[in-house]
């Protein structure tokens, strides 16, 4: 007995000591994937890493225009956003980007895995990629040319101009009314009530399709024999879909679910900024995180904004610090009631 322990123990030394040499013999063996990994490792530390000193300039005044060597000002930027001049904007901003990235989660997650499970069930190979290729395309549109169809539908009426499609369907279900029962000439994004929906919608068109890439690889990963064995059972299609599919789709479903909680707050300004005018009455609902920085960078220090770039940069770090929050917390949870999590 003492020998065999003697002998691992000598076999767990010997592979402590060539550890190393093993390591590089591995290294030397595979050095073109390796190879292949160094542009990565440059872009992740120069656009990723590097930046993270740049959080600092949060937490200075900048008024001398060298950040680095400004003194500090402790949270006064985090006051300012939260209770000073800027706060009343920056929580309807905050508050917008929630309520739109929860309608985007409740709307826009459930649609791909629909278009999967829709595109699983045709048989006709050629038919289900054309369907698929144009369901894809969207994605890779413009956004520009996006919002320039979203305004052109949108507008409103003028001399000789009966307004967009949207315009006209909305006025025909009287929709374009007032308060007063006057009719609404202007366009339909100039009314904060018809932003969000019409921006929902305009999102899961433009994404749904790619979307479902992810999940119809998850449906064709799932063998045949369940189905098999469902229908020998007598389950009918939908019986199928919830015993068979779902299950099979668990994994796949729960990670792209949780990433898309920690995006719950990063909502791209451009969209936005390329739908709505400057002094329209949308802002109300349209004003998102994003968007309020980008419109505080374009006033002037008369009105009060001394250093955008802290602002900014604060109002970054309270972003990643609540998506942070909400990574981790999302993680626990599908830890502790399935076997899938991130990390």
């Amino acid at each position: 007995m003492q020998r065999v322990v003697e002998t691992d123990q000598n076999v767990v030394d010997e592979v402590e000591r060539t550890k190393w040499k093993r390591t590089l013999q591995t290294l030397a063996k595979d050095w073109r994937l390796y190879v292949l990994l160094i542009p990565m490792l440059a872009f992740l530390i120069c656009f990723k890493y590097m930046p993270i000193g740049g959080i600092l300039t949060g937490f200075k005044w900048g008024d001398d225009g060298t950040i680095y060597n400004s003194q500090w000002c402790g949270f006064y930027w985090l006051d300012y956003i939260f209770n000073g001049d800027a706060s009343q904007s920056f929580w309807r901003a905050f508050r917008n980007t929630f309520v739109n990235s929860m309608y985007g989660l409740i709307f826009g997650f459930p649609i791909p895995i629909i278009l999967a499970l829709l595109f699983s069930e045709i048989k006709n190979q050629h038919y289900r990629s054309f369907l698929q290729v144009a369901c894809y395309l969207p994605h890779f549109v413009s956004a520009v040319v996006v919002t320039q169809i979203i305004r052109l539908w949108c507008e409103g009426t003028r001399t000789g101009y009966d307004g967009g499609m949207l315009y006209q369907l909305f006025a025909n279900l009287g929709w374009m009314k007032d308060d007063l029962g006057n009719v609404i000439k202007e366009g339909v994004l100039l009314q904060p009530k018809f932003f969000r929906p019409i921006y929902q919608v305009s999102g899961v068109w433009e994404g749904a399709g790619y979307g479902s890439i992810v999940y119809f690889a998850a449906i064709l990963a799932i063998s045949p024999t369940s189905y098999e064995a469902a229908r020998i059972d007598g389950a009918s299609k939908l019986q199928q879909i919830r015993y068979v599919t779902f299950p099979g789709m668990a994994p796949t479903l729960t990670i792209m679910l949780i990433m898309r909680i920690g995006q719950i707050l990063n909502i791209g300004y451009e969209k936005i900024i390329l739908l709505v005018e400057d002094k329209s009455s949308a802002w109300e609902t349209a004003d998102v995180i994003s968007t309020f920085v980008y419109r505080m960078s374009g006033k002037s220090q008369a009105e009060g904004v001394k250093a955008i770039a802290q602002v900014g940069i604060v109002m970054d770090l309270f972003n990643a610090i609540i998506a942070m929050c909400l990574v981790l917390g999302a993680n626990a949870i599908s830890r502790r009631v399935s076997s899938t999590s991130l990390f």
